[in-house]
């Protein structure tokens, strides 16, 4: 009886630790973030492409096991738990599909459908077509997803979700783990690309993300770059607008990333023709989730235009070349916009998301650019970072080192010209600039003097700036202005100007010291004048009184001047009426007595009313002559000093001036005065003069 209870016992008890056993291991508990893959030990055999069961094959099972208290009877189950797959923030998440079919020749990443979700839903995955491989669609920063382990792959910046099914991929393993690398990808690749202005040394600048895929159609013969669409709406718009450039840019620099959201959406990117390789169209500023095994985004900087800039922009894609510039441009060809070729229509001061891999700009400052020929070097640009100062030797052999400065301008509308003819502005600087004012200075000095160079420099500089307007003007280059800065002289040089200028200083002293002595000399003149003012008022008075008399004695000249005239008229009237009276009377006296008889008796009366005597009271006869003459001026003048007496002096007032007197001189005097015609003279003077005074001793 104790026998058979005993047995009774144990059989109960095996039964309990095998149906324990049993529970235990056919009792799973799935965490909230897991799921249970299981795995079924007995069943039909799987086919060879596909590594999970879909209808109770042995194997992995389709079926996961969700969060919670799960029932799986062993030993025909085996359940593994695993995580859901998590991508953290500003990371992405890149799915690797390992059932499915298989991609098509020539594609590297399997199709993406919108049933697909999340890939969650493993049935719908399969029956929808999916694709072995890499999926095109990404998982988002900070998802949540329970991914079956075995049909997905899910590759994260940290981690690697999933059981790798290929032994290429088990030979991968790093540490026992997959890690990005071992798919080829560098863990910041699967970062979300983050395009934002970027902050350096030389402070914040602007940039934009040239796209490459990797995934698409071939592109189209002799084409760089892919954008969709092509250039149709290009050659659209030229049509419609002959001569308007500006539509053409607009529709250059916009974009149709609207199509596939940026590049995210990948499958709408294929289906809308996208081609594989560089795109045209780039990334502005934002943050993208993109798939690194489909599409690489390089950082690279904006387009930027400052103002008193402008940019020739080089086309290295668009319509075929056709050229604008005519036919007496013979430096290459200008294009229309859209066009491969240099744009004839330069882009102005903005920023240009435009893509630097297809469209090169060559920044032409249109500013007033200096440039010098120095050690220094200009800090608004590094255009002159190559120039040095000229060296030149003069007609003597003396080196001379000239800092030089010249000041150009390009109008921004010839800009493209301009580029087209040089290449570069550096291009213009250092093959044209600096060839023209080397050559030229080094000519000119070495046919000068050293002096004559020193002393006429402007008129060298003057000439230098016409040299170089005209060399310029043939690349369309305005110049502004050429400076000489400074110009180092031998020493010999310093030595002999140095020594003149000492003389010069010299003689401007000396000119200042007789400058100084002069400006004393009118000092003490304005002193003297100043002191002598007093009189100078007075003598200043004088004067004009004297003036005042003057002009009254004029005027009262003038009066006795009308009154003798008026009077003499009027005697003038009168001898002329008793003139004609008289005239009458000697008319009838002739008539009555004779012409003879009348003059006698005129002339009795007239010697009758004078009081000249009919004799002379002197009478000196003799040959005639000076002495003559003289003889009976001193018998006058003796006459009448006796009557007056000795103070007075007697004139003879009945002396009719021009009367000839005659007195008896001795022949012999006479004939002296005749053989002395100087003493004739002064005796003809004396006598012509009046009466002599006698002296009382005679």
């Amino acid at each position: 009886m104790l026998v058979v209870l005993t047995s009774v016992w144990t059989y109960v008890f095996l039964v309990l630790v095998l149906g324990g056993v049993f529970a235990f291991f056919s009792l799973h508990v799935i965490g909230p973030a897991e799921v249970g893959l299981v795995m079924r030990c007995a069943g039909p055999r799987l086919p060879d492409d596909n590594p999970i069961a879909f209808r109770g094959e042995a194997g992995y099972q389709a079926e996961l096991l969700m969060p919670g208290l799960r029932f799986r009877p062993w030993p025909l189950f085996r359940v593994e738990k695993h995580p859901w797959v998590q991508v953290p923030a500003r990371e992405i998440g890149v799915i690797i599909a390992q059932v499915g079919r298989a991609l098509e020749p020539g594609a590297k990443s399997g199709v993406y459908k919108p049933e697909f979700g999340d890939y969650t839903d493993l049935r719908a995955f399969v029956r929808g077509g999916g694709q072995k491989g890499v999926q095109r669609r990404v998982l988002a920063p900070g998802a949540l997803v329970p991914l079956h382990p075995v049909a997905f792959l899910a590759i994260t910046k940290r981690r690697v979700y999933g059981l790798a099914i290929s032994p290429e991929l088990q030979g991968r393993r790093s540490e026992g783990t997959l890690k990005p690398e071992s798919f080829n990808l560098k863990p910041q690749q699967l970062n979300v690309v983050r395009i934002a202005p970027r902050n350096d040394e030389r402070g914040t600048s602007d940039v934009v993300g040239v796209v490459t895929t990797l995934e698409g159609r071939p592109l189209a013969s002799g084409y760089i770059a892919s954008r969709l669409g092509g250039f149709d709406d290009v050659a659209a718009i030229e049509s419609d607008n002959p001569r308007d450039d500006s539509l053409l840019i607009d529709a250059l620099l916009g974009d149709r990333n609207d199509v596939h959201e940026n590049y995210q959406d990948f499958q709408a990117f294929l289906d809308a023709g996208g081609e594989m390789g560089l795109q045209h169209d780039v990334l502005r500023y934002g943050a993208y989730n993109l798939n690194p095994f489909l599409v690489r985004v390089e950082i690279v900087p904006m387009l930027v235009v400052q103002q008193g800039e402008a940019a020739a922009v080089k086309a290295y894609v668009g319509l075929s070349t056709q050229d604008t510039s005519g036919a007496s441009f013979k430096f290459g060809s200008l294009v229309r916009p859209g066009h491969r070729g240099l744009w004839r229509e330069p882009l102005r001061t903005g920023k240009y998301a435009i893509n630097p891999r297809i469209y090169q700009a060559e920044i032409v400052p249109t500013a007033i650019l200096n440039l010098n020929w120095a050690r220094a070097v200009s800090t608004a640009h590094s255009l002159d970072a190559k120039l040095e100062p000229i060296i030149a030797k003069s007609k003597e052999g003396f080196v001379f080192s000239i800092d030089l400065q010249v000041l150009i301008h390009v109008p921004d509308a010839h800009a493209p010209r301009v580029i087209s003819m040089v290449g570069t502005m550096q291009n213009l600087v250092t093959e044209v600039l600096q060839a023209a004012v080397g050559n030229l200075f080094r000519d000119k000095l070495g046919s000068m003097e050293a002096i004559a160079f020193i002393e006429s420099r402007q008129l060298v500089q003057a000439e230098a700036f016409e040299h170089i307007r005209t060399q310029l003007a043939h690349y369309e280059v305005e110049t502004r202005g050429v400076y000489i800065q400074d110009v180092t002289l031998p020493v010999d040089i310093v030595n002999v100007l140095k020594q003149r200028e000492i003389a010069n200083q010299e003689i401007a002293t000396y000119q200042m010291q007789q400058s100084a002595q002069t400006e004393r000399v009118n000092m003490e003149k304005a002193k003297g004048t100043a002191d002598m003012q007093a009189e100078l008022a007075r003598s200043a008075v004088g004067v004009d009184v004297k003036t005042n008399d003057a002009l009254a004695r004029e005027r009262e000249g003038r009066g006795e001047a009308a009154y003798i005239e008026q009077t003499g008229q009027a005697a003038g009237a009168e001898v002329r009426a008793i003139g004609l009276a008289r005239a009458e009377a000697y008319e009838r006296q002739v008539a009555a007595l004779g012409a003879a008889s009348t003059a006698m008796v005129n002339a009795v009366e007239a010697l009758s009313r004078g009081n000249m005597p009919f004799v002379p009271e002197v009478l000196v006869t003799g040959g005639g002559g000076a002495f003559e003459a003289l003889a009976a001026t001193l018998t006058t003048s003796l006459r009448a000093h006796v009557a007056h007496g000795p103070d007075e002096t007697a004139v003879d007032e009945t002396r009719v001036p021009g009367q000839v007197w005659q007195c008896d001189i001795d022949d012999d005097a006479s004939e002296a005065t005749e053989s002395d015609p100087e003493l004739r003279a002064e005796i003809v003077e004396d006598a012509s003069s009046g009466p002599l005074p006698i002296d009382e001793s005679l």
